[in-house]
């Protein structure tokens, strides 16, 4: 599948603006590719009881398999302290990056962007080469 790499990284900049993040001051955007083409987009959520809140990345993932979605490709995440541009690579954190690996393969690419411009790609595999899987 082509992966439209502006349109990512765009999608991501966009749903980052609907960020809440009042205790850390840091905002992600992710915008997640399903097999069937169709972008879901997510942002983070934190809650004053640390461990309820959700990342950027599992919560483009929930709306993507909430849709029934359960074929991934890509996803592109842009974060940082200002809410209208990014300030560095945002990439995900180790919790996120095991949620994916429920439902990823190795070579499922992940965009860390500051702009269109400015991105690094890697895999999942790559940050996180032994993941726990329980089969």
């Amino acid at each position: 599948m082509d992966i439209n790499i502006n349109e990512l990284i765009t999608a991501a900049a966009d749903v980052r603006k609907n960020a809440y993040a009042p205790y850390s001051n840091f905002y992600v955007g992710a915008s997640l590719l399903a097999g069937s083409g169709k972008i879901y987009s997510g942002c983070n959520a934190e809650n004053s009881s640390y461990p309820v809140g959700i990342c950027a990345e599992r919560s483009a993932f929930a709306a993507a398999l909430s849709a029934g979605e359960r074929d991934f490709y890509a996803i592109a995440l842009t974060g940082g302290k200002n809410k209208a541009k990014a300030d560095g690579f945002c990439r995900p954190c180790g919790m996120c990056r095991q949620f994916m690996a429920e439902f990823c393969r190795s070579d499922f690419k992940i965009i860390s962007a500051i702009s269109v411009k400015e991105y690094e790609i890697c895999t999942l595999g790559e940050l996180l080469p032994k993941s726990f899987i329980l089969r």
